[in-house]
């Protein structure tokens, strides 16, 4: 399983090769709160799928810091990978490891010493409540396994390497779901023992791609002379990571908030959220990974000092994921019911209408989301990533505000905290358009221009 650089070759071609394992790979994480979700669903229950679902949000936000650390790291990598400094890649190796384990270690005390307090502010209701604290008291206990996974992904798929964290997510992701069986069906474990699958799970792909990753590739080993401090490496990964990781988090502390009103709508609308929520993002994962791949594409040319053929990858990159989501689109916007029926008893008709409204709504706006992560893995790339902060505060400050004052008014209701998000979707792609264009000259002015 070699490296491949993105700094030559088919740019198309290039792109959708490298993005597809990691497309794959998302989906196949995705399946760690799906299956819960699903097997919950069916056998424990409306109030444990609501648990389960509103527990998957939280989850999101709490782990989208670490996250959102290690993609800025990554973008460090592929510049230095690029620019083919193998001294100052092992250095950001380093510096980004030691730097996002201690911010993971003080996240998991204070996920776990605050848990109370978290669901009053998530507004949960008290017949959920039970549920939600007993899966999510196991699930916190996951929080290191996801921080080791995705930052050897991170740092593999920053040099080219896609393949091998798509191996170690198959592997985890089928034991999770023979365990969420084995737990629930078998034990009667509950909503506990699908929190103990999946962090069992979790830790198996963790673990795996340390071992894998310090095995089969020398070249990211760190000897003893390399263990030093620069002050330099450090601040160039803790802007990048840090400001990253502050997109990562406003994105998703703007959906938690959305979820808080969404749960004061009673337990259909959480339940149906809690579906609705995993098809719509399956249905855009690929484009969200297409956006990171691109990212990775956009800062290994940087480095390379290659300006002119990231212009040329913008125009290839936007054409492919437009044809993407046209077609996601029209599949989930027509097959929005049988959709929400593989995760909610056909019986359950009032949950199942709620969540079609929503993913009709939401389904025929995709591109507007699939623009949006490639202006965020473009800004990224190109050592904006403050631009991508303003982006998503734009994009969730409209969502959350329009959800607040819509949802408040009789005729839309529930709706209106539907209709927010491709509001939001759209305003934000429109600044980060503008911006662009406004400053494309400046945004690639450290790359040579290969052709003039």
């Amino acid at each position: 399983m070699k490296q491949r650089s993105l700094t030559e070759g088919n740019i198309t071609k290039n792109l959708i090769y490298f993005a597809l394992p990691m497309m794959v790979g998302n989906l196949l994480q995705q399946c760690y709160n799906v299956a819960d979700t699903l097997i919950v669903g069916r056998f424990l229950g409306a109030n444990a799928l609501a648990a389960v679902g509103s527990s998957y949000t939280l989850m999101t936000f709490l782990t989208s810091i670490m996250i959102g650390m290690c993609m800025g790291s990554s973008a460090v990598f592929s510049i230095a990978f690029g620019e083919k400094n193998s001294g100052k890649l092992k250095a950001a190796i380093v510096h980004s490891f030691v730097l996002i384990g201690i911010v993971t270690l003080i996240l998991n005390v204070a996920a776990v010493g605050g848990l109370g307090r978290i669901l009053l502010l998530l507004q949960v209701p008290e017949e959920v409540m039970p549920f939600m604290r007993e899966y999510l008291q196991v699930i916190f206990l996951g929080i290191a396994a996801t921080f080791l996974y995705n930052f050897f992904a991170a740092l593999l798929r920053a040099v080219g390497n896609s393949m091998v964290p798509l191996v170690f997510l198959g592997i985890s992701a089928v034991m999770n779901i023979v365990l969420d069986l084995v737990f629930i069906l078998v034990l009667g474990r509950g909503v506990r023992g699908a929190a103990e699958a999946t962090v069992l799970a979790q830790y198996v792909s963790g673990i795996g791609i340390v071992v894998y990753t310090l095995g089969k590739f020398p070249q990211f080993r760190i000897s003893k002379t390399e263990l030093r401090f620069d002050k330099g490496v450090l601040g160039e990964i803790s802007s990048l990571s840090f400001l990253t990781c502050i997109q990562q988090s406003v994105m998703n502390f703007g959906i938690l908030m959305v979820q808080g009103l969404v749960n004061s709508f009673g337990s259909v609308v959480m339940a149906a959220f809690a579906a609705a929520v995993k098809i719509d993002s399956f249905a855009y994962m690929p484009v969200q990974d297409f956006g990171n791949a691109f990212s990775t594409f956009v800062a290994q040319n940087y480095g390379a000092g290659k300006g002119k053929r990231i212009r040329e990858g913008i125009k290839k990159a936007t054409a492919a994921s437009f044809v993407f989501c046209l077609v996601i689109s029209a599949i989930v916007c027509m097959f929005a019911r049988p959709l929400m029926q593989i995760f909610v008893k056909s019986t359950e008709t009032e949950i199942i209408s709620v969540g079609v409204g929503y993913l009709r709504i939401e389904g025929a706006f995709y591109f507007g989301i699939g623009l949006l992560f490639l202006l965020y893995g473009f800004y990224r790339a190109v050592k904006r990533p403050g631009m991508s902060v303003v982006l998503t505060v734009f994009s969730l400050g409209t969502r959350v505000l329009l959800a607040y004052i819509l949802s408040a008014v009789p005729v839309f209701g529930v709706k209106g905290i539907w209709i927010s998000v491709p509001v939001g979707w759209a305003i934000a792609d429109i600044a980060g358009i503008l911006y662009y264009m406004k400053n494309r000259k400046k945004l690639v002015q450290t790359a040579v221009e290969e052709e003039l």
